[in-house]
């Protein structure tokens, strides 16, 4: 089987991360200055399915097929998400809501993007290695 990455993953790729661009450098600014932060947060959210195929992309073009890889990666960007929401969830139950302490939920904002890059980067690793009959 062919090891070598097709050209319409990279199509794909490129769209994707386009698609991330648009949501979180385009659509999320204009509606916070518009002062619509729930819309901005509903496209936070609805941006991470293209920043999470980016990372899949990635984790599936760029890796070598070798033996199938574990699915810890995945599981730890999967553990990281859910616990900044909670630990977001919980400052918010405390009235340090990210309206009033924007600061305090900077750490878990950071852990979930890493948590979705790295759900996105392990998923597309054992895709590939799957792929290639490992």
């Amino acid at each position: 089987m062919s090891t070598r990455p097709s050209a319409s993953g990279y199509l794909l790729l490129i769209v994707a991360v386009v698609a991330t661009a648009i949501v979180y450098l385009g659509l999320i600014p204009r509606q916070v200055l518009a002062g619509e932060s729930a819309r901005a947060v509903r496209y936070l959210v609805v941006g991470w399915i293209p920043y999470v195929l980016v990372f899949y992309l990635i984790g599936r073009l760029r890796t070598s097929p070798g033996p199938l890889p574990s699915m810890r990666t995945a599981d730890v960007g999967v553990a990281l998400v859910l616990l900044s929401l909670l630990a977001s969830l919980g400052l918010d139950a405390w009235g340090f809501t990210p309206e009033a302490v924007p600061a305090a939920h900077v750490v878990q904002a950071i852990a979930i993007f890493v948590g979705l890059a790295l759900l996105g980067w392990g998923l597309g690793r054992r895709s590939n290695a799957l792929s290639d009959g490992a």
